[in-house]
């Protein structure tokens, strides 16, 4: 039998503020997990794996590039129906950490299985599912995740801890990316053979292993959040009730939240497919290698790392929406030239200065939403964060489709990933930056 439906909802409660001065264990462990979430973002949907399956083994750029985008863009709609609820059911059981674990080990073995994912036609399919999966529960996982910034960091250092946990995100990147690229790829000095594809297989293993070892650090040292619900768990049901009780009192309450919300959903979906399609990108229009799509993904990492660390210093002095309104800003001015220009240098010139911005734009929003966040909604809000960003998170990824389609060739896709950054970037002009309200 079902619990009995909560009563209403009563009034958002206090801001979440965290420790006066950050533990550094707890923040060193909590941003290592970005660096191990680096083997999935970096090398599994961006870099090497993606670039694999759009190759001309899987019948072709333009066609797999199809199937990606599409398979990507289902993958957001199960994440946008789930993820607040997932959220929200963690606070009340005070269990963060023990679903970020679950979620993370998942999304690791199912990275791994992608090594069964031969060079050959019938297997892109086996290739996007499993990688579409794994892109729920890494969602699943970040949910959790990011709910543990405000009350690691507090509200004085959230930008700093933030920035920190996305610059060892990219600088885990580097890591793996050159293991991969030297190990793997070329000179391959783990002496694997490239019949079958069996060295770019492999980095699958390896990307699955890297993940499951660099989440182990916040599960046993960041301690688990206090439970906010008393009695027996509500049903499905009831937390979709509870879902809308929620959205209802930020309408009433605290409509700039909701707004924020919104605005960042259409943008981070822009920031998203960056990554998701970049190194598809520079191999099938500007003619990187896979060999060279990895170098520049290393410099590249590099490049967004310190601008997340740059940017997050900025974020706690001025406030994150300048920062995300200039990172904003400059991606589209160095994306643009990229629909005209040919050739490697005209990419890693423009590709650089899109990594060095994104970098601040993402680290900016999560702590813009921590700012705003009550205590014990942490999860229930980063889940609606979740949800939000992937409500609107097959416009991306189909766009850079039907652009493909229609103008036929690769190259349009960026128009479909910029105009989703300006419209993001227009939407967040109308919100009002926490730093100002606070102090208002």
């Amino acid at each position: 039998m079902d619990a009995p439906a909560p009563g209403p909802a009563a009034p958002l409660p206090a801001l979440a503020t965290g420790p006066r001065v950050p533990r550094r264990s707890h923040v060193w462990a909590w941003s290592l997990w970005d660096a191990g979430s680096a083997a999935f973002n970096a090398v599994m949907t961006t870099f090497v794996f993606t670039v694999y399956l759009t190759g001309d083994a899987f019948g072709g750029e333009d066609h797999a590039s199809r199937v990606l985008g599409f398979g990507i863009g289902a993958a957001g709609v199960v994440v946008a129906l789930l993820a607040p609820v997932v959220g929200q059911r963690s606070d009340g059981a005070g269990r963060r950490r023990f679903w970020l674990g679950v979620n993370t080990m998942l999304t690791a073995l199912l990275t791994a299985l992608c090594f069964f994912v031969y060079p050959e036609e019938p297997f892109l399919y086996l290739g996007v599912g499993l990688l579409a999966l794994a892109n729920v529960f890494d969602e699943f996982a970040v949910v959790n995740y990011n709910a543990m910034l405000p009350g690691i960091a507090g509200r004085d250092h959230i930008g700093r801890v933030s920035g920190q946990g996305w610059a060892m995100g990219y600088f885990g990147g580097i890591l793996a990316l050159s293991i991969v690229l030297f190990g793997f790829v070329t000179p391959g000095l783990l002496g694997l053979p490239e019949e079958d594809a069996l060295n770019v297989r492999a980095v699958a293993l390896f990307s699955g292993l890297w993940i499951a070892l660099f989440s182990v650090p916040v599960l046993l040292v960041v301690p688990e959040a206090r439970p906010t619900r008393r009695g027996p768990r509500p049903s499905v049901a009831q937390s979709y009730r509870q879902l809308w009780r929620t959205l209802r009192r930020l309408y009433r309450e605290a409509p700039q939240t909701l707004w924020f919300l919104l605005s960042s959903a259409v943008f981070r979906d822009g920031l998203n497919a960056v990554f998701t399609f970049g190194g598809v990108i520079a191999a099938g229009t500007f003619g990187f290698a896979l060999s060279d799509v990895i170098v520049f993904a290393i410099v590249g990492n590099v490049a967004a790392g310190v601008g997340a660390l740059v940017g997050g210093r900025l974020d706690d002095r001025v406030g994150p929406k300048r920062v995300i309104v200039v990172s904003l800003t400059c991606i589209v001015l160095a994306g643009a030239p990229l629909l005209i220009l040919d050739g490697t240098a005209a990419f890693w010139v423009c590709g650089l200065l899109l990594c060095l911005f994104v970098g601040p734009a993402q680290s900016a929003s999560r702590t813009f939403l921590g700012r705003l966040v009550p205590a014990g909604q942490e999860g229930a809000l980063y889940g609606l964060y979740a949800t939000t960003g992937r409500a609107v998170s097959f416009l991306a990824p189909t766009l850079f489709a039907v652009f493909v389609s229609v103008l036929g060739a690769q190259r349009w896709g960026i128009l479909g990933i910029l105009l989703v950054i300006v419209t993001g970037l227009l939407l967040l002009l109308g919100t009002r930056d926490p730093r100002r309200a606070e102090a208002g």
